[in-house]
C-alpha cells in the first residue's frame, strides 16, 4: 500500500543549530519573519537572542509574544490581526518563526493557513485538510517533546463558536499547509526547561513514537522513524529528568522528539491522543501531561490486539531485552510504564485538582469528542464509546 511522506524542506540540529537561522531564512529567500512566540520566552531572553542574530544580518522581523499554552482560536486569530497589519518596513510578512514549545508551533501554523488562505480553523478540521501551502515557517523547539516542528498537524481549542456543543473542543487539523518547512532542533534551548515539563513533553515524545508504530496506519518509513525515536528517548527520559544539565541526554531526547513527531506525522497516533485532547479541552491540563495520564492504561487496553509490536518497543525502548518473548516484553513495558509515571511524579486527574463532579459528568462528551477526533480508529484495539468513558473512570484515581 502506498504511503503519502511529508518532512521539513529543512532540519538542522544539534548544539549551535539556532545560529544558522539566518542561513535558512536565506536559503527559503524569506527576509521579513514575524516571530511568533509566548512571553515566557521573552522573560527568558531567547526572543531578545533570535533578534539579534536576525539583526546582524540585516533581517527586520515583528514579534508576536500573544500564544497561549493549549492554543485557542481566540488567541489565533490575534495573531491573525498582527500578521495582516505588516513587517516593520511598511510590508507583508513573508514568514513565521515559532519559537518555543508546541503551543507557539501550532499556533504558527494555524496563523500561517488561515493568513494565506482564509476562514477559521473548525474548516481545517479533520477529516478536512489543508492541502495548500500557507506563509512558511521555520519551527524552533524549546522543548523535545511535542514533535510539532516536524508534524502535518496542530491542534486548536475551539473558544469561539456559537454552537454549545463545540465550545472547547480541542480540535485536530491536518494536511501538507501545516507542515513546517523548515525545523531547527537545537537542545541548548531545553537546557533551562523545568523538571515537570521535561517529565511531560518527554512522556508525550515516548507516545508518539509508540501509537506511530503501533497505529493501523504505521508503514515501513514510519516504523523505522518510530523505533530510532524510542531508542534514543527510552534509555534518557528519567536522566533529564534527574540529571537536567546532561547534555548529551538531553541532544538525544531532542532528537528523538523530533524524529517520533515525524514518525507520527507519517502514521498518525492513536487512542491516547485521542483521550488526551479533551481532558485538555474540558481542564486545561497540557497536552503531554494528560498523554502521561493516559498511556500506561492505554497501553494495557491495547496490547492483546498487536502483542509483537508492543514488545518491539519494549525491547527498542531498553525495558526489555532481546533474549524475552513477547508475552514477557509486553509485561514488562506495562509495568515499566506504570513505573516511570511513578518516578517522574506524573499526578492523576484527581490528584491534578479536577473537582470529581465536573470530570465524570464530562465523561460522555469527551468520549464523543474522541472518537470524532479519528485517533482512537487508528488504535489496534478500536474502542466503544462505553469503553473509553471506563478508560477515563479507572485513571481518575490512577497515577499508572
Amino acid at each position: 500500500m502506498p504511503s503519502n511522506i511529508l518532512m521539513p524542506k529543512i532540519i538542522e540540529t544539534g548544539a549551535g543549530a539556532r545560529y544558522r537561522i539566518a542561513n535558512v531564512l536565506d536559503s527559503l529567500g524569506c527576509r521579513r519573519p514575524l516571530i511568533v512566540t509566548d512571553a515566557l520566552m521573552c522573560e527568558l531572553g531567547n526572543v531578545d537572542e533570535l533578534t539579534d542574530l536576525l539583526e546582524t544580518h540585516n533581517i527586520t522581523c515583528g514579534i508576536f509574544s500573544g500564544t497561549v499554552p493549549e492554543p485557542t482560536e481566540s488567541s489565533v486569530m490575534s495573531a491573525l490581526s498582527y500578521l495582516r497589519s505588516g513587517a516593520p518596513d511598511g510590508q507583508d510578512y513573508d514568514c513565521i518563526i515559532a519559537l518555543g514549545g508546541g503551543s507557539p508551533i501550532d499556533s504558527a501554523k494555524a496563523i500561517s493557513v488561515l493568513g494565506t488562505h482564509g476562514g477559521v480553523i473548525r474548516d481545517y478540521k479533520f477529516p478536512n485538510q489543508a492541502e495548500r501551502p500557507g506563509l512558511p515557517v521555520i519551527a524552533v523547539p524549546t522543548t523535545a517533546g511535542t514533535g510539532s516542528e516536524s508534524t502535518r498537524f496542530t491542534i486548536i481549542t475551539d473558544d469561539m463558536s456559537e454552537s454549545e456543543e463545540s465550545v472547547e473542543e480541542k480540535m485536530l487539523c491536518g494536511g501538507f499547509g501545516f507542515m513546517p518547512l523548515a525545523a531547527i532542533s537545537d537542545y541548548e534551548l531545553t537546557l533551562s526547561v523545568p523538571a515537570r515539563t521535561t517529565a511531560d513533553t518527554g512522556i508525550d515524545a515516548l507516545t508518539h513514537a509508540i501509537e506511530s508504530y503501533v497505529s493501523q496506519k504505521a508503514n515501513p518509513f514510519s516504523d523505522q522513524q518510530a523505533l530510532a525515536a524510542m531508542r534514543l528517548i527510552g534509555p534518557n527520559l528519567r536522566s533529564v529528568y534527574h540529571q537536567p544539565d546532561n547534555r548529551a541526554a538531553r541532544e538525544s531526547m531532542m532528537l528523538g522528539a523530533t524524529i517520533a513527531g515525524s514518525a507520527f506525522s507519517n502514521a498518525s497516533v492513536a487512542l491516547v491522543h485521542g483521550m488526551s485532547r479533551p481532558i485538555g479541552a474540558f481542564f486545561h491540563v497540557p497536552h503531554g501531561l494528560s498523554n502521561a495520564m493516559l498511556l500506561p492504561t492505554v497501553t494495557e487496553f491495547s496490547v492483546n490486539q498487536a502483542y509483537a509490536r508492543y514488545a518491539d518497543c519494549a525491547r527498542e525502548t531498553g525495558l526489555a531485552s532481546g533474549a524475552e518473548d513477547d508475552q514477557s516484553a509486553v509485561d514488562r513495558l506495562v509495568s515499566e510504564l506504570k513505573e516511570l509515571n511513578r518516578e517522574l511524579e506524573v499526578p492523576s486527574p484527581k490528584d491534578y485538582g479536577i473537582d470529581e463532579a465536573a470530570y465524570f459528568d464530562a465523561l460522555p462528551t469527551m468520549a464523543d469528542q474522541a472518537l470524532t477526533s479519528g485517533s482512537p480508529g487508528n488504535n489496534p484495539r478500536v474502542p466503544s464509546k462505553d469503553e473509553i468513558v471506563t478508560l477515563y473512570s479507572e485513571i481518575w484515581r490512577r497515577v499508572a
